[in-house]
Order: C-alpha cells, then sequence, then structure tokens
C-alpha cells in the first residue's frame, strides 16, 4: 500500500473473516467485500459524525462499487476496513473504501470502493439535502487524519 494512500483513511476497523466468507477457491467471495464496506460504513458514521442518529437520520445507497486487487485469505494476517468521506453533495456523498491486511511493514490492498449515499427522509419517502452539520463534522473528522 502507498504510504501517502494510509495517510488519507483516519478510520480503520480490524475485520474478521470467517470461514463462511470464503467460496470454493478458498478465498473471501467477491459479495462479502460488500458486507465488509457496510461493516465500515455504519462504525464510521458513528464515529466521524456524532450527531449521526441511526434512529432520525437515514440515507439509501445510490451506488456501490468494489475493485479487487488482490485475494483475500482466512489466513492474511490483520485484516482491516478503512472508510473516509469523499465528495459531499447537495442531496448525497461519497465514501470511499480500502481492505487491507498486513504482513511485517507491508500493508495489502484487498479490494477499494466507492458508495454514494442518498439523504432519505423516512415519514416523507423522499430525498432531503444533506444536513450542514453533517457536511461539517464529515469533513472536520477526515481532516483531522491529514
Amino acid at each position: 500500500m502507498d504510504e501517502n494512500q494510509a495517510k488519507d483513511y483516519r478510520f480503520s476497523l480490524d475485520l474478521q473473516v470467517r470461514w463462511i466468507d470464503l467460496d470454493p477457491l478458498n478465498h473471501v467471495n467477491n459479495s462479502v467485500f460488500i458486507q465488509y464496506f457496510e461493516l465500515g460504513r455504519g462504525k464510521y458514521m458513528s464515529e466521524a459524525s456524532p450527531s449521526w442518529n441511526w434512529h432520525k437520520n437515514m440515507f439509501l445507497i445510490a451506488n456501490i462499487t468494489c475493485n479487487y486487487k488482490k485475494e483475500l485469505k482466512l489466513t492474511d494476517l490483520q485484516p482491516k476496513i478503512w472508510v473516509k468521506s469523499g465528495k459531499l453533495g447537495t442531496k448525497s456523498f461519497e465514501l470511499d473504501y480500502l481492505v487491507t491486511s498486513q504482513e511485517n511493514e507491508d500493508r495489502f490492498v484487498h479490494a477499494e470502493g466507492k458508495s454514494t449515499q442518498v439523504m432519505f427522509d423516512l415519514k416523507e419517502r423522499r430525498t432531503i439535502e444533506l444536513p450542514g452539520w453533517l457536511k461539517a463534522e464529515l469533513s472536520n473528522f477526515d481532516k483531522l487524519g491529514s
């Protein structure tokens, strides 16, 4: 992993690769990486945005991509999901992801991805503007890591 790339991410979460995550090729199945993104996204939102409340605030996933770089196996050491905010729009925001493992001094990128979240009002069943407080909290959280 490029050292500069690692410095771009302030938030990481340790992953546990489970036997059920593996496919017949004995590596993590491609669909599981999206689940890893989801785990990271949930913890990231709670840490990066102290005002975030999962019972009041909601978003829909409008788009999600994953680029696979290197297979991830059950025996790979210290797997992690890294998350940071990307573009903050009017009604949506992007999150960037890395799935890595570590061996000695080397960190390997297994996958990288991006998701677009659209703010959503559950009662009105419509999209809404990205709150200013959320923009500020996400921006400030990721800036502190630079």
